[in-house]
Formats: C-alpha cells, sequence, structure tokens
C-alpha cells in the first residue's frame, strides 16, 4: 500500500508484502521459531488468502498442531448445523443432496467436514463426496474445467452426470440449473453476494423437500445471501435456517422463529484447548468432526422446536468446555493424545 509506505506516521514494517519463495522461507522460519521457544504453543491460521491457506495448512498441519479456521472451523460449525437438521428432519445426512455456493476457504472446508462425516458413517470416499454439489462463479464445478483449483478437484463432477439436465446455456450450469436438475435438500451459501437467494430460488428449493436446510454463511448482515424471513416467506416457514450473520427472530402466523448464527466462534476455543489439553502432536479431521457432533449435541428438543440448529451464543464459554472435552478424547483414542481417562479429561 503506497500511501501507508509514504506515511511517516505509518507504524507498519516498511517493506513490501512477500510473495513466492520468500514467503514461504518467512512462513517456514516462522514455524520453525515458535517451535523452539514455545514447543507446546497451537498456530491458528487466520484470514490468509485461499491460495496460501490450503497450501500451508497441508504442509504445516504434520508438523505442528495447527489448523486454519476459516475452512476447518467454518466446516465444523456448518456441519454441527446439519447434524442438528437432520435430527429434526430425521433423515440421514448421506440421504440429502447439497448445493455448495461459492467453493473457496469456507465451501470447501464444509465439504470436506460432510465427506468426513458421512465416511464416519460408513460410506466410501467417493461416495460420500458425491453427496456434494459444488457452485463457485463459473457455475457447477466440472472435472474437465482447466481452472479448476487443486482443493476444488475432489468435488468436481464428471460431465457424464449432467448429460441429461435442460440447461439455459450448455457453456455454463448456472446456480438455477444445478437447483432445477439436483434438487437439493440443503443450500449452503458462502459466496458475501447479498440476495443470491431469491425467492423463486428457495421456492424451487422448497417445491422438492419438505424441510429445505438454507445456510446463507456470508458475513456481514449485508453480505447474507437472504435474510431468515425471505427463507421462511418462501418456503412457507418450513425452512430450517442459520446465517453467518446476526437476525432477529421471524415471527409467523403461529410461532416465532429464531435463527442461529453459524459462527467459527462456536468451535475454534474448544478445538485449541482440546488439543492443547490431549498435548496432541496434530489436528486431525477427525477431531474437528468431534466437535461438530458435540456441537450439535449440545442443541435441546425445546430450542430446536424454536428453529435453533447451534446453542444459544450466550452459552459460548459452556460450548468451548464440551467441544473441548470432545476433541481431546478424540486425539487420545486416536492414539495421539496422552492416555487420560476421561474424568481426567474432564
Amino acid at each position: 500500500n503506497d500511501r501507508l509506505l509514504a506515511d511517516p506516521l505509518y507504524l507498519g514494517f516498511r517493506r513490501r508484502r512477500l510473495e513466492g519463495e520468500d514467503y514461504d522461507r518467512f512462513v517456514e522460519r516462522f514455524v520453525l521459531g515458535v517451535k523452539r521457544n514455545f514447543p507446546n504453543a497451537l498456530i491458528q491460521w487466520e484470514d490468509f488468502a485461499k491460495h496460501k491457506a490450503f497450501r500451508l495448512l497441508e504442509r504445516y498441519r504434520e508438523r505442528i498442531p495447527s489448523f486454519n479456521d476459516d475452512i476447518q472451523g467454518t466446516g465444523a460449525t456448518a456441519l454441527a448445523a446439519l447434524l442438528t437438521a437432520s435430527r429434526i428432519k430425521q433423515k440421514p445426512l448421506a440421504a440429502e443432496r447439497v448445493v455448495i455456493v461459492g467453493f473457496g476457504q469456507a465451501g470447501v472446508g464444509t465439504a470436506k467436514a460432510i465427506a468426513t462425516y458421512l465416511q464416519s458413517q460408513g460410506l466410501p470416499p467417493e461416495e460420500a463426496r458425491k453427496v456434494v454439489w459444488p457452485v463457485d462463479v463459473q457455475g457447477l464445478l466440472c472435472q474437465d474445467d482447466p481452472s479448476l483449483e487443486p482443493w476444488q478437484r475432489p468435488f468436481a463432477r464428471k460431465r457424464e452426470e449432467i448429460a441429461g439436465w435442460k440447461l439455459k446455456d450448455p457453456q455454463k450450469i448456472t446456480l438455477e440449473d444445478v437447483v432445477v436438475n439436483v434438487k437439493p435438500t440443503i443450500l449452503v451459501g458462502v459466496t458475501a453476494q447479498p440476495g443470491l437467494f431469491s425467492t423463486k430460488l428457495l421456492q424451487q428449493v422448497a417445491k422438492e423437500e419438505a424441510r429445505p436446510v438454507i445456510l446463507a454463511l456470508s458475513n456481514p448482515t449485508s453480505k447474507s445471501e437472504c435474510t431468515p424471513e425471505d427463507a421462511l416467506a418462501a418456503t412457507g416457514g418450513r425452512a430450517l435456517v442459520a446465517t453467518g450473520s446476526p437476525f432477529p427472530p421471524v415471527s409467523l402466523e403461529d410461532r416465532t422463529v429464531e435463527t442461529s448464527q453459524c459462527n467459527n466462534l462456536y468451535v475454534f476455543p474448544g478445538v485449541g484447548l482440546g488439543t492443547l489439553v490431549a498435548k496432541a502432536p496434530k489436528i486431525t479431521d477427525e477431531m474437528f468432526l468431534a466437535a461438530s457432533e458435540a456441537l450439535s449435541a449440545m442443541v435441546s428438543a425445546e430450542e430446536q422446536e424454536r428453529g435453533l440448529l447451534l446453542p444459544p451464543l450466550t452459552s459460548v464459554r459452556q460450548v468451548a468446555r464440551e467441544v473441548a472435552v470432545a476433541v481431546a478424547k478424540k486425539a487420545r483414542d486416536q492414539g495421539l493424545g496422552r492416555l487420560l481417562a476421561d474424568e481426567e479429561i474432564e
């Protein structure tokens, strides 16, 4: 930023931002420095650009206890909301059709969390990934698309899967095309495009599904793909909704519906605490899955009746504790954490 670099009152480091090999070497020296000086520390990768975030996570996740909140924290929180919705609907997640719009860090993180859960339920990896239909700026992601990023590729669809679809333009398979042809039961938005989930789109989803799940996860409020009011109005009050931003309760004819704020705050403090208590050398996908399951289990039947898919944010300290206990137990059971009895972990 030239203006800041030239400002005599600028307190930052007066150098251009590092890129390429210089950047990688700097991060490497930082991680080695943390390991040397703070051997019991955990690193949380926060707000990294997506082309760096996935690469850094893969490079260091086996070498030091670390996680990326934007990828794994978002995915774990979204999965918890979906597990609660699954209980309410009495329908297994494996039987759902999930369309995720916006396939960057949050979208891929949510897709990976869903796939990890389904694999834990016995689905082979490829079948678990097939539950998810990924949509990004170019439309539905297909395997023959040369612009695919490495982290998107595992979830891209084969071209033959869409051979019989009716399309407005065969060159670009739009979100509308996907909704009409896939008939999703769950719609997840992480696009920062306000109003992307139009009334027409939401009505189309509700036409095929008795209790559609709508996760409009972008924040702040002004960027949300739809409001809870939009989702409930378009679906005759049948939608199960969570949002990335806080929204007031919605009054329907017969009841008032509250909306959970699907915020990473539910997950990352507990994951960090549980990992440190366990003294685990790394954080696994299964530890995040344990966090999701513990979080979802905290939603009472009465809270589900009110429309909540996650516990109230006011209970976030208790949530962090429950998540931490679940993560520490999972680390122990995977042979990564200290050999402590459940009571000792508590």
